[in-house]
């Protein structure tokens, strides 16, 4: 019985071309990968830390580099740290910038360069579109695809003071209900996958409630209303730098994890004909 396997790791947090230390662990991580024959690579935001467009093209020729760069082996997608820089919404004169509309619109461009930069992963035809999008790819005895969402949300300076909440709009979930979209998935595995974390510490510890608002998927119910009105059957994303599986409203979870701590460890998923579905974390 033919399966296929996906390979799942988040938040590399890299620095560009002057730490060639951490390149060097993801050249590792990805041989080890492409080594077990994996036969897709789900890599679920903050690619880089730094929101640097450089970085995320140094980031690109490593795929490239390792014959991954194609939009039937690898999908990519943006955390906070690849569209936010911190440090430069939070000069004196963009803080004091009464003009949310403008910010949100200058986010837009953020969004859209990233998709520019990794088009052949997201539309396999070099056209730039962005989010959401699908990926049905079929394997033969396997149809998996993947329901992409960007969970990026611009920084406010009182809505989202760190840069790290997550929040989906409604005309981007809307779009995936469309009959479209349901036909193209139909008879499919159905895999969400997105940055944000659907559950943080969530206890009853004042710094540990303060630090999930800073962090949390704002609309997180929607989010999974519409996973479970599109039929997938687990969603995966990274944020919370934690190797984890979980349920959130009777949807199976998996948090990738973070490579920047453990550059050794990713999730592995297998899929089977019959529906089932095998997952474990894996050291190289």
């Amino acid at each position: 019985m033919q399966s296929v396997r996906v390979a799942h790791f988040s938040d590399l947090h890299l620095g560009g071309s002057q730490q060639r230390s951490q390149a060097e662990r993801l050249e590792r991580l990805l041989e080890a990968i492409r080594r077990m024959e994996y036969d897709h690579i789900i890599i679920s935001g903050d690619i880089i830390d730094t929101a640097d467009p450089r970085d995320w093209l140094f980031f690109r020729q490593l795929l490239e580099q390792q014959g991954l760069y194609s939009w039937d082996r690898v999908t990519v997608i943006p955390g906070n740290h690849d569209l936010i820089n911190l440090e430069e919404e939070m000069r004196f004169y963009n803080a004091l910038n009464p003009d949310p509309v403008g910010r949100k619109r200058r986010f837009q461009r953020k969004v859209r360069s990233f998709c520019e930069m990794f088009r052949e992963l997201i539309t396999g035809d070099g056209s730039v579109s962005c989010f959401p999008f699908i990926k049905v790819l079929d394997y033969g005895n396997v149809s998996l695809s993947l329901v992409v969402i960007n969970t990026v949300y611009p920084w406010m300076h009182v809505e989202n003071p760190l840069g790290a909440r997550g929040y989906v709009s409604e005309a981007e979930l809307e779009a995936l209900k469309t009959p479209e979209v349901q036909q193209a998935l139909d008879g499919s595995f159905i895999l969400g996958v997105c940055h944000h974390a659907f559950r943080i510490y969530e206890t009853g510890f004042p710094i540990d409630q303060a630090f999930d608002w800073t962090m949390e998927l704002i609309n997180r119910g929607d989010v999974l209303r519409t996973m479970h009105d599109i039929g997938a059957r687990l969603v995966l994303h990274g944020h919370f730098h934690r190797f984890q599986t979980y349920t959130a409203s009777g949807m199976r979870i998996i948090n990738g994890g973070s490579f920047h701590y453990n550059p050794n460890r990713f999730s592995s998923l297998e899929v089977f004909p019959d529906g089932n579905f095998s997952h474990q974390f894996v050291n190289i």
